[in-house]
């Protein structure tokens, strides 16, 4: 299978020789590789370069935006302006962050995935921080949800789920999408990648009421919000963070901010989301 990789970058010069050495040594090399350089003020397009220039399936997109570094919609503005580079011939669209090390089997594995059933639509592994000279797995979601920082699509489902949507949110509408077209989403625990910064750490303080917005804009409903947002907030292990994702939801409510999907979708979301919370309390 074909797979073709986008990943965003900003000041990342500390970390993308790293992700790139592990992506030249898998096993099973991606047909293309794109770095969309994000207006950053460091080194990151003069590595990408040097190592462009060995290896002809890497290429490098200049992109300017804004300094602000909000949740959801700069990187995926980003990985958009790499996406757009490419041509159709690929299996496989892969989005990826510019500070993870993969093992080298890491996309050979995910491709005998795809190929043992056609109708899985996503797959990934999981991502793992260093804590006190180990590395610790990264446990901010369910085990079943593939982390925004390593998204594999089959070109079908990535069409059909209509891409990446340029808001906080989109990697778990992604997954939504997915369960309502009845495609299958595959976390495979064996692929260990080290993540080497921790999520959020260049958010800003506007980005925390985002995960409210995002909670509406999902279809979630208050309920299944302020479920969602206590356990986020307590795996997070700041409890206050509660309050915030809330006022960010009864501020997107009260704005009437535009759903990331239509309302059969969004009907099918708070379903799927119920019977998820129900099979964890009377398991």
């Amino acid at each position: 299978m074909k797979y073709y990789l986008v990943i965003p970058a900003h000041n990342e010069e500390e970390f993308i020789s790293l992700t790139l050495a592990s992506l030249i040594s898998q096993t099973l090399l991606p047909k293309k590789v794109v770095i969309v350089n994000d207006n950053s003020t460091d080194r990151t397009a003069e590595i990408v370069q040097a190592f462009a220039k060995d290896n002809p399936f890497i290429s490098l997109v200049e992109k300017k935006s804004s300094a602000i570094h909000l949740p959801g919609s700069k990187v995926i503005q980003a990985f958009q302006a790499g996406f757009e580079t490419l041509d159709d011939d690929y299996d496989v669209i892969v989005k990826l962050d510019a500070d993870l090390i993969f093992p080298n089997n890491y996309f050979e594995t995910i491709t005998k995935h795809f190929q043992s059933d056609d109708k899985i639509g996503m797959v990934g592994g999981f991502c793992y921080i260093e804590k006190n000279g180990e590395w610790v797995l990264e446990n901010l979601t369910d085990k079943d949800h593939i982390r925004g920082a390593l998204k594999a699509y089959r070109k079908e489902t990535f069409q059909q789920i209509g891409g990446l949507r340029p808001q906080m949110g989109w990697d778990t509408v992604d997954e939504l999408l997915c369960k309502f077209y009845n495609w299958k989403v595959v976390t495979d625990a064996s692929l260990k990648v080290k993540h080497l910064k921790p999520t959020g750490a260049n958010y800003n303080k506007t980005a925390r009421y985002k995960q409210g917005e995002a909670f509406y804009t999902l279809g979630y409903g208050f309920w299944i919000t302020a479920i969602a947002s206590a356990k986020l907030s307590m795996m997070k292990k700041k409890p206050l963070l509660f309050f915030d994702y809330i006022q960010g939801f009864l501020k997107a409510k009260s704005e009437k901010k535009p759903l990331l999907v239509n309302e059969e979708q969004a009907k099918f979301i708070r379903q799927y989301r119920l019977k998820k919370m129900k099979e964890k309390l009377f398991r």
